[in-house]
């Protein structure tokens, strides 16, 4: 079995790391690439947690929706509209849908969270935050460019044993282990929890989440 933990927080750290929300419009965006080649690698776990949220919470259909270039379901919650957003721009450009969306529903900055991978990070680890640099994401990076940093990060790690000596490029488009997909699961439903905080709580909870596993088990 896995176990989630979380690691110990600061509760005088300052605001600017927390987002908060009340009765208005939310965007969720879920960064990936578009096409079946790209399908459960480890750069499109965004798209895929995306996915396990919007079916875990009952969101409407996912529609293509050319306007925003992306894929968008929608539901209330919490007392807000909760719009989920997957580019289909390819992830260098999924700046272009995240500004399409807010525009159009009028969402500020700090009320949208993006969930994606993060290379620097170690498989099992999600780290939230708010605002920062792209760590090499062109997704984020991309996302700043068009709306400004001071949006919510999920991070779901990706780094495991192998990654150090692989192209960064080649490894981050691979597809999860057969140990790591096996733990997927647990991950998403961690997301999940983290998202249905954040939209219920009015914050998105500033901490590192660890799942415990082990890749001997492969």
């Amino acid at each position: 079995m896995s176990l989630f933990q979380r690691q110990p927080v600061n509760l005088n750290q300052n605001l600017p790391y927390t987002l908060s929300i009340s009765s208005q419009n939310v965007l969720i965006v879920g960064l990936g690439n578009v096409g079946p080649e790209y399908a459960n690698t480890r750069h499109n776990v965004g798209f895929m947690a995306l996915d396990a949220f919007a079916s875990q919470n009952g969101f409407d259909d996912w529609q293509n929706n050319k306007k925003f270039k992306g894929l968008v379901a929608e539901k209330s919650m919490g007392g807000s509209k909760v719009i989920l957003l997957k580019p289909t721009t390819f992830m260098n450009l999924s700046g272009e849908a995240v500004q399409a969306v807010a525009q159009f529903y009028k969402i500020d900055t700090s009320h949208i969270v993006v969930v994606h991978d993060e290379l620097s990070i170690a498989f099992g680890q999600i780290r939230n935050r708010v605002g920062g640099q792209d760590a090499g994401n062109n997704g984020i990076k991309s996302i700043i460019s068009a709306v400004g940093e001071d949006f919510g990060r999920v991070r779901i790690g990706i780094k495991d044993e192998f990654s150090k000596v692989k192209d960064a490029s080649k490894f981050v488009l691979g597809k999860f282990s057969k140990v790591e997909q096996s733990y997927l699961a647990d991950i998403y439903t961690e997301v999940n929890g983290i998202l249905t905080e954040y939209i219920y709580g009015g914050m998105l909870p500033n901490d590192t989440r660890s799942i415990v596993f082990d890749y001997d088990e492969e």
